[in-house]
């Protein structure tokens, strides 16, 4: 019988190794971000990381997977384990945007190969312009453009977002064609644009907000359907005549197959995370409504916004690459 209890004991001790080794397991929860550090994006997910190790005593590290318009970083996820450990943060474009605009080519299916997990935020774009229209106004860019049109561009984040496609319908609304100038991520743009070699950027409006204050760029426009409460002086584009209107939303994806009891507890501490008040303080601060939400909202959401986009996409004549 003694020996017996023994036998018991050690095969009870063995058959409890995989779930200790999975509660010590000290690999870092990757968070792939598929824009340049320093954007709207990074500072989002630098600030969920920090939280999410407060709260679940993990460890996590932001990884900035850039080019392809966030595209890199979503093959990375999708070649991932779906256990957990990796994790996409990114605006909703590659999942509602740039399905529409490459079709099959995209190189990913944007419901099969991922997980949705939760919205966190969501954020208006401004349309600034920068010394090289030497203006103060959006009419001061339409004037600019109207006497300068083979000079007419403006800049965005990267091809196939949201920001190039207003740029899109800011061109045909005021009738001169604009040049897109593509960039990987705001920050390399606001360069740009500062530095007097772009007229025109569309981009994060909280990206912006310093060098707005510090006089090197002149927001002159937000595309939300609401003024921001970050820059309430701005008018929004409907405001100016134009029926023009988007949000960006930021929200987090695993890789397909994620087990879904994972998904419900990964999903309640990102809610939590952006929900606590110097997480969401700080976060406001960067000019972010705090928008989290489900795994099944998102998954409706990204259906609604994929069929939105449909026509704005059609008609601005794009095809990618």
């Amino acid at each position: 019988m003694r020996l017996f209890r023994t036998s018991f004991a050690a095969l009870t001790a063995l058959a409890l190794l995989p779930m200790a080794a999975m509660a010590q397991d000290k690999t870092p929860v990757r968070i792939i971000v598929g824009l340049a550090a320093g954007g709207t994006n990074d500072l989002v997910a630098r600030e969920l990381a920090e939280r999410l190790r407060i709260i679940t005593g993990d460890q996590y590290v932001v990884e900035n997977k850039t080019g392809a318009t966030q595209r890199i970083a979503l093959g990375e996820v999708k070649r991932a384990a779906p256990d957990g450990r990796t994790l996409l943060l990114a605006t909703n474009s590659p999942f509602s945007i740039l399905p529409a605009v490459y079709g099959d080519k995209v190189g990913y299916d944007p419901v099969k190969d991922f997980t949705p997990i939760g919205r966190v935020v969501k954020f208006d774009n401004g349309v600034a312009i920068g010394p090289k229209v030497n203006g103060q106004t959006f009419a001061d860019y339409v004037a600019w453009c109207k006497a300068n049109t083979a000079q007419a561009a403006f800049g965005t984040p990267g091809a196939g977002t949201a920001s190039h496609f207003i740029g899109v319908m800011i061109g045909k609304a005021i009738g001169v064609p604009l040049a897109h100038v593509p960039y990987r991520g705001g920050s390399p743009a606001q360069a740009d644009i500062i530095g007097g070699h772009l007229p025109m950027l569309i981009n994060g409006l909280a990206d912006m907000m310093e060098n707005h204050k510090g006089g090197k760029l002149k927001v002159v426009a937000v595309t939300g359907a609401q003024r921001s409460s970050l820059l309430p002086e701005a008018p929004t584009l409907r405001e100016l005549g134009f029926d023009i209107a988007a949000e960006t939303g930021v929200d987090i994806y695993g890789p397909a197959g994620m087990d879904p009891a994972l998904v419900k507890k990964i999903n309640a501490a990102l809610v939590q995370a952006v929900n606590t008040p110097e997480t969401r303080d700080k976060l406001v601060q960067y000019g972010l409504n705090i928008s989290p939400s489900s795994p099944e909202q998102l998954a409706q959401i990204q259906q609604q916004e994929m069929k939105m986009w449909i026509e704005p996409v059609r008609a601005s004549g794009y095809t990618g690459e």
